[in-house]
């Protein structure tokens, strides 16, 4: 990567890591448009840091299972007939076709081309026409595991080696969203799309309070109105906002009594990166698993969580359609945005302060602590 585009770009990152918020600057079109980028992204991010999956209701008996590609790697998640949610290589041991597709309940996952089957732990369960063989020992022969983790109900996977525990290094981030108790919420609301934008714009536009006046002022205006969004300090591994809930507004429940009414009148918008974001609030809380295809294309799987079971249809209907209005608001901007960013004109901007536009420089300064010494090219040393 010693190019000069990617070496600016990677200074850019880097210099960002001590930028104060009052002197941010939004990313060079390289960041959200070279392919070597993402090729980087993809390396250094999604196949080493926890990535976000789903939720736990996906996965609730035995034989559940949840496909999801991370980085280069097709996984697949499966709730075990031991009660243990694992994750899995979803790449047959036999000649490399993938295995199973989407989502379903199956207690042995079946390879479609030649009916090899693997079980809720991995191991192999059967293979037609392939005997007893002095080169093939087939009770060793498993799918690859992946590591998996549970956070507040959020099911993450992590593709590396020996990844750090996820839990420690959202310590901070718990103490700010354990009275919602989002492990119990129910999942009511689930969706797939593919959105022809960078992956980038997608984290971004969840995680700033600026444009939600601007941009949605018939559906999150009267809900989570600008003016109302406050920053709060990142950690090492999250990011984010609290955006208040208009005085006005009527709600129709107050979530877990362990809230104060400061936390009731108030939504956390917080990211676990690279691929979570997540609306936090007492009554019902959204969130995004995001994951890139390429520079201008992005796979997410978008949901809606409820606490409680006493929640009447028609108010479950009201708030998935105001979150299906506004996700195809965002859908449309950011569509357009990724045509901005093609073009030759485009150029970085001043962003705006903190409580605005904070969570953008804290997703850069995320970025630059994983990505920025690989785009910057070692000093020869002198003899």
């Amino acid at each position: 990567m010693e190019d000069n585009v990617i070496r600016e770009l990677g200074e850019a990152l880097d210099r960002s890591r001590t930028q104060p918020y009052e002197r941010a600057w939004s990313m060079p079109r390289a960041f959200y448009t070279d392919p070597r980028v993402l090729t980087l992204e993809k390396e250094r991010l999604f196949l080493q840091e926890w990535v976000c999956i789903g939720r736990a209701e996906e996965f609730a008996r035995a034989g559940d299972f949840v496909t999801f590609q991370i980085g280069s790697e097709p996984v697949v998640a499966i709730h075990g007939d031991d009660g243990t949610i694992r994750a899995f290589s979803n790449v047959c041991r036999h000649r490399g076709a993938i295995i199973a597709t989407g989502r379903g309940n199956q207690r042995r996952l079946v390879c479609p081309y030649h009916h090899w089957s693997y079980d809720t732990q991995g191991r192999l369960a059967g293979a037609p026409g392939i005997g007893e063989r002095a080169d093939f020992d087939r009770r060793n022969c498993r799918l690859p595991e992946f590591h998996c983790a549970l956070w507040q109900g959020f099911v993450f996977v992590s593709c590396a080696a020996d990844p750090r525990p996820l839990a420690p290094r959202l310590a901070g981030l718990e103490a700010l969203v354990q009275p919602y108790h989002l492990e119990q919420m129910a999942l009511r609301y689930l969706a797939d799309e593919v959105w022809d934008t960078n992956w980038k714009c997608l984290v971004e536009n969840f995680m700033e309070g600026y444009h939600l006046t601007p941009l949605h002022p018939e559906t999150l205006h009267p809900v989570n109105p600008t003016r109302l969004c406050r920053h709060f300090t990142p950690g090492d591994a999250y990011f984010g906002y609290n955006a208040g809930f208009s005085p006005t507004l009527p709600r129709s429940q107050k979530g877990h009594p362990d809230l104060t009414d400061v936390q009731v009148d108030n939504c956390v918008m917080f990211a676990v990166p690279p691929g979570l974001v997540v609306g936090c609030a007492g009554d019902y809380s959204s969130f995004l698993c995001i994951q890139p295809d390429a520079t201008d294309r992005v796979r997410v799987k978008m949901g809606l969580i409820f606490f409680g079971p006493d929640w009447p249809q028609d108010k479950v209907d009201w708030a998935i359609d105001l979150f299906q209005r506004t996700m195809a608001e965002d859908k449309a901007v950011l569509l357009r945005l990724m045509r901005g960013l093609n073009s030759r004109h485009h150029a970085a901007g001043p962003l705006a302060p903190a409580d605005l536009e904070g969570p953008v420089l804290d997703f850069y300064k995320y970025l630059g602590s994983r990505l920025a010494a690989s785009m910057i090219p070692a000093t020869p040393r002198s003899r």
